[in-house]
């Protein structure tokens, strides 16, 4: 099994910035085994979860939400089986609960199956 563990969040004020990390473990020999993309979701009170970023294993093909376009940008290191989420002109908008993801061979992160607990970012205006 893989197991995902976010960090990173946390208050921040608009304008502000957040990078958020994520770092795979158990058998995580799949994840570059397989060709995993990795990717973000977020999901808020009320909403369903939304796809925010993706990231194919070659690093070659990010994808994003129209939303975070130009704001975020995801990236990874799969020597140390990570991948960061670097968010920069943070909104209110963006308050969710972020989840780490991976199981897709796609950044869109269509087929996503192993997640993360999530971690907490909240937008103060």
């Amino acid at each position: 099994q893989v197991q995902l563990v976010e960090s990173g969040g946390g208050l921040v004020q608009a304008g502000g910035s957040l990078r958020l990390s994520c770092a795979a473990s158990g058998r995580t020999f799949i994840i570059n085994r397989m060709g995993y993309a990795m990717g973000w979701f977020r999901q808020a009170p009320g909403n369903e979860r939304e796809f925010v970023a993706g990231i194919s294993w070659s690093g070659a093909s990010p994808y994003y939400a129209d939303s975070v376009k130009g704001r975020f940008t995801i990236s990874r290191d799969n020597a140390k089986n990570t991948v960061y989420l670097q968010m920069n002109s943070l909104k209110p908008e963006d308050t969710a609960v972020y989840y780490c993801a991976t199981g897709s061979t796609s950044a869109t992160m269509s087929s996503a199956r192993f997640w993360g607990q999530g971690t907490q970012v909240t937008v103060s205006s």
